[in-house]
């Protein structure tokens, strides 16, 4: 259970950071580019919580992001509408390698202020089911 609240722990830090640039209106470059990396922070301590999450309380031991995402929705941490946007979030970190093409910086911070929401559900519904 501690490797679990660690995870836990480092998500919660990320998506304070993240916050802070996912929802700003108007971003201007550097901005946007910051939000973009907080977000791969963010989503990559959020994944591998959930991971641990899944192999401590649950029993299951997933390997990848996507698998990691359809087991949550299998015991519950995720809706169905919830996980088919966790796994557009995958995709689109899997595209910020690439921000430094415009339109695929607009792309996915446009995306952003919605995942930021979907990670700090996921990380408070782990918090909360692990701690019953």
């Amino acid at each position: 259970m501690e490797r679990l609240r660690q995870r836990l722990e480092a998500a919660e830090k990320a998506l304070v950071a993240f916050e802070k640039l996912a929802t700003l209106k108007k971003p201007n470059d550097v901005e946007r580019d910051a939000a973009i990396q907080r977000f791969e922070f963010s989503f990559e301590a959020s994944w591998k919580a959930a991971k641990q999450y899944l192999f401590e309380i649950e029993g299951v031991d997933v390997g990848s992001p996507k698998g990691v995402i359809r087991s949550c929705r299998e015991v519950n941490l995720l809706k169905d509408e919830e996980a088919i946007l966790a796994l557009e979030m995958v995709n689109d970190r899997n595209l910020t390698v690439h921000t430094y093409n415009e339109e695929v910086a607009i792309k996915i911070y446009s995306n952003l202020h919605r995942y930021y929401d979907l990670l700090q559900k996921w990380v408070k519904r782990m918090k909360c089911k692990a701690v019953e």
